[in-house]
């Protein structure tokens, strides 16, 4: 499960192949050589559950011989491993026995078996001291966590890591966390939080085994765009110089996201539509695919419709290089939702703004919050008078 720096965690590589063999929009082409690699890895790692699995799921056939020769690997593996533990036990010191206990952790990782890798990594915690070797093995556990998307693991591992900070540990590994508590984040749909630590982490990333840095990069243009304001989208993205030498390689997310700041929305909508696949295709994003379509939209005519105090529905088709009966249809829907704040005059064709007042909104909810206040007090002074 090791990985060396600026390379991706193998075994989260095959999670990726994996997603994408069970996808329909991925070409039968492509799904072929996908197969092929996914059962070399799964042969050079003598992944048995994982193999064992996907011949259930008939992804793959079945192949005894296959079988029985994983199955002796791991045998031998495992009596070689147990040989060093018992020597490190007898004739070494504290430091040679944990590191026994963590080759044979990072085995039963490798291998694909989740269960007793998790039994084993904390058995070489309690053989652990520093706190950098202990949160090294919080980033195990993570990694295990994100290719089985066990969202319980990972939250319970992330908690695991902070506490073990309380402690103290080095500012590598707190910024590596963050990179792991953003794509967490982003994988359970709250993309404000994910927006903040990826963007805390765009100078200091590290974070190799997850994903290389071009696709950190698109995760954060992605997760800001729906996150931030105009003006910290300018000032923490758009202008940021590390984003900016990296963007041009990720096809269309410069158009999409210079497009949407210039306001030039006929180009957005075309980069938008580049994007789609690469989005849908996404293992992390892929179940948040039509939330994401959606919010974005909101955003791009949000911003549109916020230098108007009127504008026709022809103009603003217009604008996006799209159909009249397309906006209407997309506008609706949003203003029933209570997404948009605008009407729209069917007769005249026009649409009319009607931004909420923050000040008179304040004073509502002020009043509001007041009267509910009363209520417990005066429910309350009953209870005492009894």
């Amino acid at each position: 499960m090791e990985s060396q720096e600026g390379t991706q965690q193998p075994h989260l590589v095959l999670a990726n192949k994996l997603f994408l063999l069970r996808q329909p929009d991925v070409q039968d082409i492509e799904k072929v050589r996908f197969k092929e690699e996914v059962l070399a890895s799964i042969k050079a790692d003598n992944m048995l559950s994982l193999y064992e699995t996907l011949v259930e799921e008939s992804m793959l056939e079945r192949d005894q011989g296959v079988l029985d020769s994983m199955s002796a690997n791991i045998d031998q593996e495992l009596k070689k491993l147990d040989d060093k533990i018992a020597d490190a036990e007898e004739n070494l010191g504290e430091s040679e026995v944990r590191e026994a206990h963590l080759a044979k952790s990072l085995f039963f990782i490798r291998i694909g078996d989740k269960e007793k890798a998790l039994e084993q990594l904390k058995l070489t915690e309690t053989k652990t001291v520093a706190v950098g070797q202990k949160m090294d093995l919080v980033f195990y556990t993570l990694q295990l966590g994100f290719f089985y998307m066990d969202f319980y693991l990972i939250s319970k591992s992330i908690d695991k890591a902070k506490n073990l900070f309380e402690e103290g540990g080095d500012w590598e590994r707190k910024n590596r966390l963050k990179v792991y508590e953003g794509l967490y984040c982003m994988s359970t749909r709250n993309f404000k939080r994910a927006t903040d630590f990826f963007l805390d982490s765009i100078s200091t990333f590290t974070t190799y085994e997850l994903f290389p840095y071009d696709t950190f990069i698109f995760y954060t243009v992605l997760t800001s765009v729906i996150s931030l304001d105009r003006v910290s989208l300018k000032q923490k993205v758009v202008d940021a110089p590390e984003i900016l030498t990296v963007i041009g390689k990720v096809p269309y997310l410069s158009e999409f996201l210079n497009s949407l700041y210039d306001c030039q929305y006929k180009s957005f909508f075309s980069a938008f539509a580049g994007l789609t696949e690469q989005i849908k295709l996404d293992r992390y994003l892929h179940p948040h695919f039509r939330y994401y379509m959606r919010e974005v939209r909101i955003v791009v005519y949000s911003q549109f419709l916020e230098s108007y105090k009127s504008v026709t529905i022809e103009a603003m088709a217009k604008a996006f290089g799209v159909s009249v009966d397309f906006i209407d249809m997309e506008l609706s829907r949003f203003i029933a939702a209570g997404k948009l704040h605008c009407k729209i005059d069917k007769v005249a064709g026009v649409l009319e703004t009607n931004r909420p007042d923050a000040k008179n909104a304040l004073y509502q909810a002020t009043i509001k919050q007041g009267d509910f206040l009363l209520n417990r007090i005066q429910k309350l002074s009953r209870v005492i008078d009894l």
